[in-house]
């Protein structure tokens, strides 16, 4: 071999091994993961089987295995790292009997409590995890994310969150919301809702009549069509045409945002929220119109006003200059999961919710529960097999 080649092999050799140790080195070691509920109910359809959804994503931590296969490890499931259950569709009839210290049971749910099994003792000292949208939860699964324009850093949503001055509108800005001429829009296709948003918003359309104005109901609950295979087309008729969004939540809970906030958002329509949220989390101060602080009556004066008054217009749009907002349901939140399994302090910290009623109900607990049907006397599921934590 000649000293030139014995250069290029030793250059190759050398690069080789750079690469070993820096590109994808979190695979070297997977983290097992089952989904135990059905895969087809969000977000475990998000986060995906295998690994292929966090490389396709870019995760920088990417050496998680998601199956749904309880036979994965010839039926041993106390060697996956966690095992996921979605809260939507719990069973005490179908739950795993056997789990090892290293373990993580972790919640997942979307929904709205209202929808889910969650009013009975069963399931108390039985997860470990939390990821839902509730921002204090172990690993926060939320609809939004917030980011600092210039420096596209993650800013939000927080508990604490605090805002920074807005300066006044440009004139791009400006340009893209002057041609509106319809005051609110409104797509639905959960026309009976636990918050009764739709008896509000029937309120509210009678309300703006008498002003010259309608309130525009697409979907099932109205009598307009923009259909989902369209959607393009729909959100640029509300960056266009509409002043107003009727970002109108189905339950009221905490933190429960939905991307029904964002589409107003990002298409230059204003927020009217109606919800259990405290929306200071999610939104700086003069950018929506929060409805429950209103009769409908009452805000249709106030829907009036400001339609006929361009600059008072304008200043709910202050924020576009310094924030962005984003759903990170497909993207950021699967990241967030494998990440937390790779964070060896957070693994090894031994936690159970004792109570997972009052952590995802809270004050509400009374309200959504049927309260003789929570006191009937239950054995927990953390009772089937010894207390590990």
């Amino acid at each position: 071999m000649t000293a030139a080649n014995l250069l290029l092999t030793t250059c190759i050799l050398i690069l080789f091994i750079n690469w070993a140790c820096t590109e994808d080195n979190s695979n070297h070691t997977l983290k097992y993961v089952l989904y135990w509920t059905s895969y087809n109910v969000a977000p475990f359809y998000f986060i995906g089987k295998g690994q292929e959804n966090l490389i396709k994503k870019k995760c920088p931590v990417n050496n998680c295995y998601m199956t749904t296969d309880r036979n994965f490890f010839g039926g041993d499931l106390t060697k996956f790292d966690a095992i996921a259950f979605n809260g939507r569709n719990m069973n005490i009839r179908d739950i795993p009997h056997n789990r090892s210290e290293h373990q993580k049971y972790i919640f997942f749910n979307m929904e709205c409590p209202i929808r889910l099994p969650t009013c009975e003792a069963v399931f108390d000292g039985f997860y470990n995890w939390t990821s839902t949208y509730k921002l204090h939860s172990d690993i926060p699964y939320p609809y939004i994310i917030i980011r600092n324009k210039v420096t596209k850093e993650i800013v939000g949503p927080k508990a604490d969150m605090q805002w920074a001055d807005l300066p006044d509108v440009d004139h791009k800005i400006i340009n893209k919301i002057a041609n509106k001429t319809k005051l609110a829009a409104w797509f639905a296709s959960n026309c009976r809702s636990p918050s009764r948003r739709e008896d509000y918003i029937r309120e509210l359309k009678i309300a703006v009549k008498p002003f010259g104005h309608e309130v525009d109901i697409y979907g099932k609950c109205g009598n307009l069509d923009c259909p989902k295979t369209k959607r393009n087309y729909c959100d640029n008729m509300i960056s266009q045409d509409y002043y107003f969004y009727l970002s109108f939540e189905n339950s009221f809970d905490e933190d429960y945002v939905t991307e029904k906030l964002t589409r107003a958002l990002n298409y230059n329509a204003v927020p009217i929220v109606y919800g259990g949220a405290d929306y200071s989390r999610f939104l700086p101060p003069g950018s929506y119109i929060d409805a429950r602080q209103y009769t409908p009556t009452k805000l249709a004066s106030l829907l009036h006003e400001i339609f006929g008054s361009p600059q008072r217009y304008r200043d709910f749009f202050k924020w576009q200059n310094v924030y962005s907002y984003s759903d990170p349901t497909m993207s950021k939140n699967i990241c967030d999961v494998c990440a937390a399994l790779n964070d060896q302090h957070k693994m090894e910290t031994k936690t159970v919710y004792s109570n997972i009623r009052d952590w995802l109900l809270g004050s509400n607990l009374q309200r959504v529960c049927n309260i003789k049907k929570a006191k009937q006397v239950r054995k927990p599921v953390s009772s089937l097999f010894p207390p590990i934590y």
